[in-house]
């Protein structure tokens, strides 16, 4: 899968390792239907009002916020093996706890063997509440158990409040039962955020704990 561009793919253990207590406080907020997503609540109680101090804001509603978070998980063997597809869905629909899409190819290309219209890859796109339980169980679970992880870099946001990088193996999430797939695959995701300034969404994002290393 290739790398997110301005960004480095980081890989993940064949062993659990995170913070103490934060799998089993992700794995009670996820069971809790109906209750309110922890992040959620703590941007209302307190992360909004932080930002409305450190930048001024007038209204309540110029606050930043998670707007959506997408993932995206490329199959380039499936121009090949349409079946590696099947464990792809799979894989990304445990980690989002949503199902996942197939992505079609938009144009047939000789060179590669690829007709248009065939599933080269998949995706999920998650609002919400989903995307805050996604985005507690990536920073306290997942990005823990990254082998020799050294943070994300602070440079990968594109201007207009978005942040991007790569995964380059999926077992990083504990979802994933390693000795049930059948290929190491990475993946990328992008958190979308109602930001109109880089400082301001990586304000909201550190609010949320995310590790940046500069």
């Amino acid at each position: 899968m290739s790398e997110v561009q301005g960004t480095d793919a980081v890989e993940a253990p064949t062993q659990a390792t995170s913070p103490s207590g934060a799998t089993e406080a992700v794995a009670t907020n996820r069971q809790g239907a109906g209750s309110v997503p922890r992040l959620l609540q703590y941007y209302r109680d307190e992360l909004r009002g932080k930002l409305i101090e450190q930048f001024g804001y007038k209204n309540i509603f110029e606050v930043p916020q998670i707007e959506k978070i997408v993932l995206n998980m490329g199959v380039g063997e499936a121009a090949r093996d349409q079946r590696k597809i099947e464990g792809a869905l799979r894989d990304l629909t445990l980690i989002a706890g949503q199902r996942a899409v197939p992505c079609t190819a938009r144009r047939s290309v000789a060179t590669f063997k690829l007709r248009e219209g065939q599933k080269i890859g998949c995706k999920v796109t998650l609002r919400g509440r989903r995307a805050y339980e996604f985005l507690d169980r990536l920073v306290q679970v997942a990005l823990p158990r990254v082998r020799d992880f050294r943070g994300l870099s602070a440079r990968s946001f594109d201007g207009r409040g978005n942040y991007a990088f790569g995964l380059s193996e999926q077992i990083t999430f504990p979802e994933i039962d390693y000795d049930t797939i059948e290929d190491i695959r990475g993946l990328d995701i992008v958190i979308c955020t109602t930001a109109k300034t880089n400082e301001e969404a990586k304000a909201l994002l550190q609010g949320f704990q995310f590790p940046f290393r500069d």
